[in-house]
């Protein structure tokens, strides 16, 4: 049976000062579409919803500087877990030092782009309501938009009116980092996710839901929808978000400067946080080993056979890992398969903290309208024990409308450990809040 934190009032603090949301500028002219270095997709799940791939430009200009990437460490046999942590360490000073230096003075305009999933109702004339469910998902740090889609299988067979669904790729991950590997700065400030996010809520999500087939590239808005959206939220949706561990961290960025756009937020395991409660040796020792993690293999079922050996990977849903296998690879043109997330590029999300610090002290103040349900992990293993403290108060910064549920049988990777668990969580949400049918699985 689920199980929850009771309310536990908060005594962990930190002392960071939120910094002022930064407005996107509206980029001048026409931009071409970009050639895609990946197969835009064109098919369906469960062959309920048709599933579509589009870009957008990301917003511009980035809160932080253009910078060099930081050259990778080669792997070797012989390091040791005080170098893992030197290397982690070294590249957290490295990124504090660039972000204090570039957020005031905004220098990167350089363009990038977003990659999003659509996944569309193809039942559309039989809804009922005004305002139907549009769901909106984030995820976390290293994995491709379509990690979530086992998540979905399970929830589509139980919540079956769900008018359309978007997966959101950040601009360094997956097909998003195929397009943008050129561009790519060696710094990340979480704020440019939130920021990208924005964007697209306001400035490019279609205003109705229906089954026409979109372009490739989305066309921007009339700014009379977009000030529209601001102010009173969509005319046409009701949006249900959900965002795991940074993507959930984001999200909540988003709704507490945007609180119009939303009606309700899932946050799986959100990475909002102190940190004062986790020891940095521990983010050290995550940030070094994703340093020197593999990054290529001969093929995808020796990438599989990989992933199967490894502790972390092995715990996975054996149909996540089939997706992380087919969406977060891609044949590089030596014949071989490489992570399409670059392991910098994940290590240095991993390395920015701030913004995860900033939320939690804004949380008390997100928009009582928005309902907050979070998921947690609630397997016995050492991290979740760690974060335990962190957690019970984390749920409760924003005490009204809101509720946890905690899952047992998953660690941190709740979508990707647990995804029939988390489906069914989120589809008895969204009967209570909605309306929406629900059943037990038999998937």
């Amino acid at each position: 049976m689920p199980s929850s934190f009771p309310y536990t009032p908060t005594t962990l603090r930190t002392s960071v000062k939120p910094r002022p949301w930064v407005p996107v500028k509206y980029h001048e002219g026409r931009v071409e579409i970009p050639p895609l270095p990946f197969k835009p997709r064109t098919d369906n799940l469960l062959g309920m919803y048709d599933i579509s791939t589009h870009i957008i430009l990301a917003a511009n200009p980035r809160v932080t500087p253009n910078t060099p990437v930081p050259e990778l460490p080669p792997r070797s046999s012989k390091i040791t877990e005080r170098d893992i942590k030197k290397l982690g360490l070294e590249l957290i000073e490295q990124q504090t030092r660039q972000g204090e230096d570039g957020y005031s003075r905004i220098t990167d305009e350089r363009l990038l782009w977003n990659c999003v999933n659509r996944y569309s109702k193809r039942d559309q004339e039989t809804k009922v309501r005004t305002k139907g469910i549009t769901l909106f998902l984030v995820h976390g740090t290293g994995f491709p938009k379509e990690i979530w889609e086992t998540t979905l299988c399970y929830l589509l067979a139980v919540c079956g009116v769900i008018d359309e669904i978007w997966s959101w790729e950040s601009v360094q991950h997956g097909d998003s980092a195929l397009l943008n590997r050129q561009n790519l700065s060696g710094n990340f400030d979480w704020t440019d996710n939130a920021r990208d996010i924005t964007n697209f809520l306001i400035n490019y999500m279609p205003e109705k839901v229906d089954i026409s087939v979109l372009p490739i590239q989305l066309r921007r808005l009339p700014a009379s929808i977009s000030e529209a959206r601001q102010k009173s939220g969509f005319s046409s949706r009701t949006l249900v978000v959900a965002g795991h561990s940074f993507g959930g961290c984001v999200v909540a960025s988003v709704a507490l400067n945007f609180p119009a756009l939303f009606s309700s937020l899932i946050l799986v395991d959100a990475m909002i946080d102190t940190f004062t409660g986790i020891p940095l040796e521990h983010t050290q020792r995550m940030i070094g080993h994703t340093l020197i993690r593999r990054q290529h293999w001969l093929s995808r079922e020796d990438a599989l056979r990989s992933f199967k050996s490894s502790p972390v990977f092995s715990a996975w849903h054996p149909d996540v890992l089939r997706l992380y296998v087919d969406y977060g690879l891609y044949e590089d043109g030596s014949g071989r398969v490489r992570l399409k997330t670059p392991p910098i590029h994940e290590a240095i999300v991993y390395a920015n903290l701030q913004v995860s610090r900033e939320t939690w002290e804004s949380m008390e103040r997100l928009d009582e309208n928005i309902e907050l349900l979070w998921i947690l992990p609630g397997k016995e293993t050492r991290e979740v024990s760690m974060m335990e403290q962190v957690s019970k108060e984390r749920v409760w910064r924003r005490q009204a409308n809101s509720s946890n549920v905690i899952i047992k049988s998953s660690d941190h990777l709740i979508p990707h450990e647990s995804p029939e668990a988390l489906a069914q969580i989120m589809a008895d949400f969204l009967h209570r809040k909605y309306g929406v049918s629900s059943r037990q699985s038999k998937l």
